[in-house]
């Protein structure tokens, strides 16, 4: 009866196994299958004989040169860059005072503006991208940098809030008790005593806005103009007018840069629960 139900059990696990990796595979290979075709020496968005043969020269960094050297995606990644740093560091700032009030037991109403709060984010992006272009259309803001940081930190500060309203839960209210007992203001309260402790919650909100931002293309399609194009928008550009695998060279490093992202907000919620 042991040996049997022994058996049982590896067959379980091992039939466990086989579906994780099979949820793996179907969830990851399209992407990855992207990272050897933006080395394809060809201007196909397939496998050619020489790269399945993987011979070296079917193999180059045509694209990612070709992604370099070329201005429109270089003014696109400057984009992404100024409009993704303002308007992370504006999400941070409101989503971190918007937690630290949700957290206050005095607040009245905490679950409808908590409600409020995150609804950008149960929003279809469509919906909220129309209502902002005829709202900054009327106030002046459409095809202007400042529209789309003010756009993006819209849909940037419910991650906010979310992350640092869980890092606050498990924060010790007593701690601003004695600060306050030993003479610290409220500003100098939050500055030395709570901002340390919830760090790890205020930096993955950051991650998670930037992200958010960089990654972001239908907003760009109703607001920004030529000169606000980000990276998604002229890879958005790239598939409808000419079709180029210089897109697959950029998506690599999107691939890379997501990685690398998942990699810190581990790291980040480790020290948090640590």
């Amino acid at each position: 009866m042991t040996v049997s139900g022994s058996g049982w059990e590896r067959a379980g696990r091992v039939s466990y196994l086989a579906f994780c990796i099979a949820v793996f595979l179907f969830l990851i290979a399209p992407i990855l299958v992207i990272v050897p075709l933006s080395f394809n020496v060809e201007p196909y968005f397939t496998f050619t004989e020489g790269m399945l043969r993987l011979d070296p020269e079917a193999y180059s960094l045509r694209w990612y040169r070709t992604v370099a050297e070329d201005e429109e995606w270089r003014r696109a990644l400057v984009n992404s860059l100024i409009i993704g740093i303002a308007a992370t560091a504006l999400a941070t700032t409101l989503g971190t005072l918007a937690a630290l009030g949700l957290a206050s037991p005095a607040m009245p109403g905490r679950p409808l503006a908590m409600s409020l709060l995150i609804s950008p984010m149960v929003t279809p992006v469509i919906i909220s991208a129309a209502g902002m272009f005829f709202f900054y259309s009327k106030m002046g803001l459409a095809q202007t940098h400042l529209g789309l940081i003010l756009a993006h930190a819209a849909l940037g500060t419910p991650f906010v809030v979310i992350t640092v309203t869980a890092t606050l839960a498990g924060f010790d209210a007593n701690l601003t008790r004695a600060a306050a007992s030993l003479g610290a203001g409220p500003v100098r309260t939050f500055a030395r005593v709570q901002l340390p402790i919830i760090a790890p919650g205020v930096v993955s909100g950051a991650l998670f806005a930037f992200a958010t931002s960089f990654d972001e293309v239908v907003t760009v399609l109703f607001i920004g103009g030529l000169d606000q194009r980000t990276v998604p928008r002229q890879m958005w550009s790239g598939i409808r007018e000419e079709i180029s695998p210089a897109i697959l060279a950029v998506a690599t490093f999107l691939i890379a840069f997501a990685l690398i992202f998942m990699l810190v907000v581990e790291r980040l919620r480790r020290r948090a629960s640590g």
